[in-house]
């Protein structure tokens, strides 16, 4: 038999929707409403603690009794997604007297209307309902999510390549790509990346991820390999500008977050400078990531309280420092290093003579997030000596504090 369902948008902002029950189904239904500007009314004596958050933000009101009848007097949609068969009949029984919508959360095929699996990608909202299998329904609806997210199914805004750029993504994207895997780059990031006309990448960016781009796009290798070969910042800048003058779609794809160490500010610069828009998509930061997934938190209660990320481009005493080592020294917290390895020994030294404890744990995380990863633990005194033999290479993130021991 063919599914009996009409599916259909409903226009709910500043439409009276009544939800009877606060639990966890709640919790998962209720922001969808908020995000399409539904007045929500809750009936519920008990929430949980995020749906109780939302009440005391504004977002929706919270009646703290049981239902009662008529609580659906003046609604144009209602929910019943109490744990109390009896209560969701008794809702549903009522909606149906006044004509209104109902969903059933525990006996979907007796409300009078069933909220389908939704997403959400690039402006657009679908749904799927499979007639009552609604693991079926989430799971179709995920791939087309992936699919989408991929570029391999267009979303209908992808404007023809060649000599038609994508005129409706003007300018510059600056997406970080994260730490590495390319399953860790955003949502975001991933969908205006499969509508690229040009790609400028960093050395450091997940390159699995040009594989997945169209045969068309241009791909421009703006690789800083430390301490060697590299393209100049203006050289990026002025690419940058003139691929978007052109009237392309250019992402400028980077390791990490644009922002933390990765000059990513000072093209947001030259471009706005040039008339240049940009559209900035954070990424996952390696300086939190890569510990993470080597079992190294950054913090951890009781262990440590503040964390300072450093940068080890220049050495401790270089007149081009703008660290303070011996406060850094001073700290009892974490202290995470970028760019450390070759100046290893220096950044262990200032630390060991501004007082830190020579038992410090320290951890180096190589490769983090992709499949050569490795790890070395040690301790401040002895890291120099160990990474050396241990021929650790960039990049790699270095963690010194309490934190680097918690995990043996």
């Amino acid at each position: 038999m063919d599914d009996p369902h009409y599916l259909s948008g409903l226009q709910l902002a500043g439409r009276r929707v009544v939800m009877v029950g606060g639990g966890s189904v709640a919790q998962r239904r209720l922001p969808r409403l908020i995000r399409a500007g539904a007045r929500v009314e809750l009936v519920s004596p008990h929430t949980t603690p995020s749906v109780s958050a939302m009440a005391d933000a504004g977002e929706l009101v919270w009646h703290e009794r049981r239902y009662a009848e008529g609580d659906l007097t003046d609604a144009w949609y209602a929910l019943a997604c109490t744990d109390d068969p009896e209560v969701n009949a008794a809702v549903c029984a009522e909606a149906e007297r006044a004509r209104v919508f109902c969903v059933r959360a525990d006996e979907g095929e007796s409300g009078s209307a069933v909220t389908p699996a939704s997403g959400r990608h690039g402006g657009l909202l679908f749904g799927v309902l499979s007639g009552g299998e609604p693991l079926r329904s989430a799971a179709v609806r995920d791939s087309i999510l992936d699919a989408l997210h991929a570029g391999t199914v267009a979303d209908g805004r992808v404007a023809p390549r060649g000599d038609q750029p994508s005129v409706d993504l003007p300018g510059v994207a600056l997406v970080g790509g994260g730490p590495g895997d390319p399953d860790l780059i955003t949502v975001r990031g991933r969908r205006l990346l499969s509508r690229a006309d040009v790609v400028v990448v960093d050395r450091l960016a997940p390159r699995e991820l040009l594989d997945e781009l169209a045969p068309e796009v241009e791909v421009v290798d703006a690789a800083k390999i430390p301490y060697g070969r590299a393209a100049s910042q203006d050289v990026i800048n002025s690419t940058l500008i003139e691929k978007a003058k052109e009237g392309k779609f250019v992402v400028r794809l980077k390791g990490g977050d644009p922002y933390l160490f990765g000059r990513g500010f000072e093209e947001v610069l030259a471009c706005a400078e040039a008339g240049v828009p940009v559209t900035m998509v954070p990424g996952i930061t390696s300086a939190f990531a890569v510990p993470a997934v080597a079992d190294v938190p950054v913090t951890h209660r009781g262990v440590a309280h503040e964390v300072v990320v450093v940068s080890g481009h220049v050495a401790p005493g270089d007149p081009r420092s703008l660290v303070d080592w011996s406060l850094l020294a001073g700290l009892r917290g974490t202290i995470v290093l970028m760019m450390g390895v070759e100046r290893l020994p220096q950044f262990a030294s200032a630390l060991l003579d501004g007082g830190r404890p020579a038992d410090t744990p320290v951890a180096i995380v190589e490769d983090g997030t992709m499949r050569t990863q490795r790890a070395l633990r040690s301790t401040l005194g002895q890291v120099a000596e160990e990474a050396a033999a241990a021929g650790v290479r960039p990049p790699a993130v270095i963690v010194f504090g309490p934190v680097a021991g918690l995990a043996k």
